[in-house]
């Protein structure tokens, strides 16, 4: 991920993992749309299609698929994080647990 520091203050950061996954632990702010519900629920979570917007999962492995998948909408500031670690210390955000 490679977007300037001041960029992320004012990015949204989606969690793409599970219900559980995301309250066991997740960067403060984060709104949790699991991968399976993104199709039906991102539209209303971000109308602006030129937000910008921050994906994270486990890995990175369900973030990717996610940011195509935006991109493909056409979501046009959309960047895949990586883990919720790497989302959290990149912008300087704590993990918090539900």
């Amino acid at each position: 991920m490679n977007m300037p520091s001041h960029a992320f203050a004012a990015s949204l950061i989606i969690d793409v993992r599970s219900p559980g996954e995301f309250a066991a632990g997740h960067v403060r702010g984060a709104v949790n749309i699991p991968l399976d519900r993104l199709a039906d629920d991102i539209a209303k979570a971000v109308p602006d299609k030129s937000a910008p917007v921050i994906l994270c999962c486990a890995t990175g492995g369900r973030s990717g698929m996610a940011c195509s998948f935006m991109q493909q909408m056409g979501y046009q500031q959309v960047s895949n994080g990586g883990s919720a670690g790497a989302v959290s210390m990149q912008c300087g955000l704590p993990i918090d647990r539900l």
